[in-house]
């Protein structure tokens, strides 16, 4: 065990009115939430680096651990001290847990080819999809989209804060046409038009919680990864190429799967604020993925072609943890149970 030095667990000063912290889930993410939580003289134990490098890094005590720490570089969590962000025994112990799932991440899901042959193969669709987005849209029920809302909900009330990490570590035109994305991204100076205020109303529409990591409990592991995996990418410039790789993906998957899912809420009966949002991420991200394409990618790469590699590896890794939430989702649904960790309430009456 390593033993904290500093202090402040009982400190809350400054301490973010965000969520509260999650029921944890294993050895890992207990320690973190003791040290968050705890009070007295002598703060609690974080757990020897060498128990990070043995755990399952897919596996929910991880990514629950991993969830935690990143959070605190975005809105934090009710009653923990801002102080916590940078505390030196806490960020020592995310570094185990990020270089056992960037471990993984890069075994399982290694590029074949270079970046721009990556990028092309995702424009080809298969005919017979049938991935979620493909499922949903013809024959999803209205609770399935709830839990898709619930799962995705930790990534879009915070849509594109991530990626905004990489803004900093781009110059000339990959910077610019990065900004002219955020910032279509955040509404464009308009806040009701923010993406993540249009997702809070999706889930209004479906009856969901719409507020900031409501459904952090939940959400399994698989999510968890995904929004981890922008968080470790975003956090560190030495990956900024593969943060631009999942970015890229994003914007260039995004266009086709958002009308599906909005044909989707349509055909379950959804309200109108549910399927706006998919629709107006139709239109907008299909001009984001040729400005991402060529103006992000292609001039990163002329400056720095030695990150190839690197954006290949975001694209590839992204697919990666989408397939494994896919098969999640899928596998839970035909098996008739609920996705996520506990059944959602049933959305209130009319």
């Amino acid at each position: 065990m390593t033993t904290v030095t500093t202090s402040g667990g009982a400190d809350t000063r400054g301490a973010s009115g965000g969520p509260p912290l999650p029921e944890p889930r294993g050895p890992l993410s207990a320690a973190v939430t003791a040290l968050l939580t705890g009070g007295g003289r002598t703060p609690p134990a974080l757990p020897d680096v060498r128990d990070a490098e043995a755990a399952d890094p897919y596996g929910d005590d991880v990514q629950l651990a991993l969830y935690i720490a990143y959070e605190l570089h975005y809105r934090g969590f009710a009653g923990v001290g801002d102080h916590w962000e940078w505390d030196p025994d806490l960020l020592r112990l995310r570094q185990a847990l990020e270089q056992r799932f960037l471990s993984a991440l890069r075994d399982d899901a290694r590029p074949a080819g270079p970046a721009a042959e990556t990028l092309d193969a995702l424009l080809v669709e298969p005919v017979d999809g049938d991935g979620v987005s493909h499922r949903l849209q013809h024959g999803g029920e209205l609770w399935q989209l709830r839990e898709y809302a619930a799962h995705r909900s930790l990534y879009h009330l915070k849509e594109a804060d991530p990626h905004a990490w990489v803004l900093p570590r781009l110059e000339g035109r990959a910077k610019a046409a990065m900004v002219a994305v955020e910032f279509d991204e955040f509404g464009g100076g308009r806040a009701e038009r923010v993406h993540a205020h249009l997702f809070a109303e999706l889930m209004t529409d479906l009856g969901l919680d719409p507020a900031y990591g409501r459904y952090l409990d939940v959400v399994p592991a698989p999510m968890l990864a995904v929004v981890n995996q922008m968080s470790l990418f975003g956090l560190h410039r030495s990956l900024r190429g593969a943060l631009v790789g999942h970015f890229a993906t994003v914007e260039i998957t995004s266009s086709p799967g958002s009308r599906r899912l909005a044909k989707a809420l349509e055909r379950a009966g959804a309200g109108p604020a549910a399927v706006h949002f998919y629709t107006e991420h139709v239109e907008a991200d299909a001009v984001h993925e040729q400005i991402v394409r060529h103006d992000v990618v292609g001039d990163l790469l002329e400056r720095e072609p030695a990150l190839d590699a690197d954006l290949a590896f975001g694209v590839t890794s992204t697919e990666y943890l989408e397939e494994r939430l896919g098969a999640h989702l899928l596998g839970a649904w035909d098996a008739g149970r609920t996705s996520l960790r506990r059944p959602l309430p049933a959305p209130p009456a009319d």
